[in-house]
């Protein structure tokens, strides 16, 4: 066995010994291996919701509903119907489709409109998106569910009236205190007499509720138009917004094709623009497979692993929302593994470099968190979905007379604005229009080989989505980790400027510990790296078709959010 193979199997096995109760996968709750259909989610609540949409027969487009709404609920600062989600959807039959439900800039939103002021597009009314979930979830809905409509939404619209606050909603609610306190709405629904909710008390929010029950009832056209529209547009109106109800009436979803590209003996199918995060993941797997298995192992595979991400985040500022902008050169450069070849001659194994080394001309955003899902059912259809209202918590505006958390998604575009010789300039490919999507990371994917369904695998986290999904996808296909393995081994991360690399030192809601091992520290800082250690990142769900063995899935949700599949 190689050197490297050797260190990363010490490291995992330091891991799983510092991980509460680990004493085997058997027995942890965040897997479960299942003969018919199963569900990864953020919260177990969730996933048992959407494996009882499986039991009674439906799809995993049904499941991915129920799912989803359920995670808005339960999850808000992570996702909801305020928001937006790329949802893919890959069917027994090999048909692949991408369900775009992006936020979009409201028509009267303006390149210059917050003049150079970062904190009006970052928080507040102004920082609101046309909210795209609910279309999404439907048009998906109609095109591939066999469960009435009304019985995905109820469940949801159930859990608003009254659930328990998590660990991990607890601990994004403290994060998030002045914001929550210092709006009317918000503290409503996740505060009392003054303080927040601890964990285990129970959250209510009715008019969620109300709202969830118009769209069991009516479908979208109850949120995009009549009373709850009317509703919100007053209530972001009333709080300084400039969205109105013909933005709601008029925002429309975009079915897409999905990437594809083979690598590693793998098809791994991924999210195109708006979102740089699939071309991204394709990109530096094409750089890595070139070093083969044993390449990416050890230290040496991570420190190849972070320029590979560097050169990433150096493209990643030319892409943008497609039906405004040609980025058609972009990806498929980013998907040529000529390309990854060029890029790959520029790594050098003893040493890393300054961000003008990678080429980057775009001063580089980050996103931020989400919710992501991965779901097989009994037929062997497909669906990996993130979800998004980007910070946690969204603008930090809960509309009162809806219950509605809505979304700051308007702060991933681009801002023009005065730059510095420190400072790249803003990407124009990514400055605001009317109906325009802001550029994003997510990047849901679904992974097969010889055309037989493989994996569907994703996860959250803002712009470190794509190297979160890399990671999982690498240590399951390429180092041969069982699942469970896969998402709990240690991560690293890299955004490029500041030129830091980011590696997990943290003990979660769950009392699991994650640290990135000494030996593979010190490797990486003899190479020039500076490191920073990391209370957080990426959460990942990941569902495997066991196609070589018994046939069945086993789910895995990410411990780092308390999160627990449910199959049957």
């Amino acid at each position: 066995m190689a050197p490297g193979r050797l260190r990363w199997s010490a490291a995992a096995l330091v891991l799983l010994f510092l991980a509460a109760g680990a004493a085997a996968e058997a027995v942890r709750r965040e897997v479960v291996t299942s003969p018919h259909g199963a569900v990864a989610a953020d919260d177990g609540r969730c996933s048992r919701i959407g494996r009882d949409a499986l039991r009674r027969g439906g799809t995993a487009v049904d499941a991915a509903v129920a799912t989803s709404l359920c995670l808005g609920v339960v999850s808000p600062a992570s996702s909801g119907i305020g928001g937006g989600a790329f949802m893919l959807v890959r069917l027994a039959d090999g048909t692949a489709v991408i369900y775009d439900s992006r936020e979009t800039a409201p028509l009267a939103a303006t390149k210059d409109m917050y003049g150079g002021n970062d904190t009006l597009k970052a928080r507040g009314a102004l920082s609101i998106g046309v909210p795209g979930e609910i279309a999404g979830l439907y048009e998906a809905w109609k095109r591939h569910g066999k469960l009435p409509w009304k019985e995905l939404v109820l469940p949801a619209a159930k859990l608003a009236r009254a659930f328990r606050v998590s660990p991990y909603l607890h601990m994004q609610m403290k994060a998030t205190e002045a914001g929550i306190l210092g709006n009317a709405g918000m503290r409503a629904v996740y505060a009392s007499d003054g303080a927040l909710l601890k964990v285990g008390d129970v959250c209510r929010n009715g008019k969620l509720a109300w709202t969830l029950q118009a769209v069991a009832e009516r479908g979208p056209a109850a949120f995009y138009g009549g009373s709850v529209a009317d509703l919100l547009v007053k209530d972001v109106k009333e709080a300084g917004g400039i969205m109105t109800k013909e933005d709601l009436e008029k925002y429309q979803i975009k079915v897409r094709r999905p990437l594809s590209q083979s690598v590693m003996g793998l098809t791994v199918l991924s999210m195109p623009p708006p979102s740089a995060g699939g071309a991204g993941l394709m990109l530096v797997l094409n750089i890595l497979a070139q070093y083969g298995v044993s390449g990416i192992s050890g230290s040496l595979g991570i420190h190849r692993l972070v320029e590979s991400l560097k050169h990433y985040m150096a493209v990643k500022m030319n892409l943008g929302d497609p039906d405004f902008v040609d980025v058609g050169a972009v990806v498929s450069d980013m998907l040529s593994p000529k390309f990854a070849a060029e890029l790959k001659r520029t790594i050098y194994d003893n040493m890393t470099f300054s961000p003008q080394h990678y080429g980057g001309r775009w001063n580089i955003l980050q996103d931020h968190g989400t919710s992501h899902l991965s779901i097989v059912d009994g037929e062997r259809n497909a669906v990996s979905m993130t979800s998004t209202v980007n910070s946690y918590f969204g603008s930090l505006i809960l509309s009162p007379s809806t219950g509605v958390l809505l979304n700051n998604e308007m702060d991933d575009f681009s801002m023009p604005g005065n730059t510095t010789a420190n400072s790249p300039p803003p990407a124009p490919n990514n400055f605001v229009a009317p109906l325009k999507r802001p550029l994003s990371s997510m990047c849901p994917t679904i992974v097969l080989k010889d055309g037989k369904l493989k994996a569907a695998v994703g996860a959250s986290g803002g712009s470190m989505i794509p190297a979160g999904t890399i990671e999982v996808l690498l240590n399951h296909f390429a180092k041969n980790m069982d699942p469970l393995s896969s998402v709990m081994a240690p991560r690293v991360y890299h955004q490029l400027i500041p030129n830091v690399v980011q590696y997990e030192n943290w003990t979660t809601v769950t009392g699991d510990r994650f640290l990135l091992d000494a030996a593979t520290r010190g490797d990486l800082l003899k190479k020039g790296h500076v490191l920073k250690p990391l209370a957080g990142g990426t959460i990942s769900q990941l569902v495997v078709h066991n196609v070589e063995s018994r046939g069945d899935l086993t789910a895995v949700s990410d411990p780092r959010k308390g999160g627990v599949p449910a199959g049957y």
